[in-house]
């Protein structure tokens, strides 16, 4: 579904991914991993077309996305950014209805299509009794779940998001991945997404991808990427392995640091 070829991207004069390609599998959980400045929103703002490519390709179901026009590109994927903010005063169901607009006509009004997906994503997300609630008065566990419920009405294929349980504690993370995990389940969405917590990435990911200095490490099953080898290479540590009780995929149990960067990944 999601092609990236020989990708090169930067910010003003300095080069941050270089000549990068991978393939994201449809109907998956793919998600990226590497330490601090990899690389890896750049690549997922990339797909997203929130940052311009300075080489290369990235193809959606088959068409470049930069030569597609934005509205098709927004029915097809939806993308939550990192530290989202809404409006002051919004309501939940207010939010949420935006993301019905790359589905209406420039002066167009909500149709019952258009409140039938609302309905849906506000119930998929637990946001009913919510609804006419102020964002501003909702914790961050409750926030993010908007912005999800957000992109749920746009009806896409994809779900793109940057770090979406960034600042919430251990259990509304849970709640958050929890839910990607039954969308994907159930409603077959394709989500990538970055994580930097490699045992959340591991455990509910199909598919991982690792990045080291801009450029793609490996990528496979969390089985075959989260190896004691690799994760030296990527994040300069040696960790302790496990097998999750959840998932049976890898978990770091433990780690510490490494002196010298090992000199290539398993």
């Amino acid at each position: 579904m999601i092609s990236v070829e020989d990708v090169k991207v930067g910010y003003d004069d300095q080069l941050i991914i270089d000549s990068l390609s991978i393939t994201i599998p449809k109907g998956q959980i793919t998600t990226i991993i590497g330490p601090n400045g990899c690389g890896k929103s750049t690549l997922l703002k990339s797909i997203a077309r929130i940052l311009k490519t300075s080489g290369g390709s990235i193809y959606l179901d088959g068409k470049s996305i930069s030569q597609t026009p934005t509205k098709e590109v927004a029915q097809k994927m939806a993308i939550l950014p990192q530290s989202a903010e809404a409006p002051a005063g919004l309501t939940v169901r207010e939010l949420v209805t935006y993301g019905r607009a790359p589905h209406q006509s420039r002066f167009g009004r909500l149709k019952q299509a258009d409140l039938e997906a609302i309905d849906w994503a506000l119930a998929e997300t637990g946001l009913h009794e919510l609804e006419d609630r102020a964002i501003d008065a909702l914790s961050g566990g409750q926030r993010q779940r908007v912005w999800i419920a957000m992109a749920l009405a746009q009806d896409t294929e994809v779900v793109i998001l940057d770090e979406p349980t960034t600042y919430l504690d251990m259990s509304h993370q849970l709640d958050i991945l929890q839910l990607l995990e039954k969308l994907n389940k159930n409603q077959k969405k394709t989500i990538v997404m970055v994580l930097h917590d490699l045992n959340h990435a591991s455990r509910f990911s199909h598919h991982l991808i690792a990045m080291r200095n801009g450029a793609l490490v490996t990528h496979g099953v969390p089985n075959d990427v989260m190896t004691a080898a690799n994760l030296q290479y990527v994040f300069n540590i040696n960790a302790m392995l496990a097998v999750c009780p959840f998932s049976q995929n890898p978990i770091c149990l433990s780690y510490g640091k490494v002196e010298q960067h090992a000199v290539s990944a398993s």
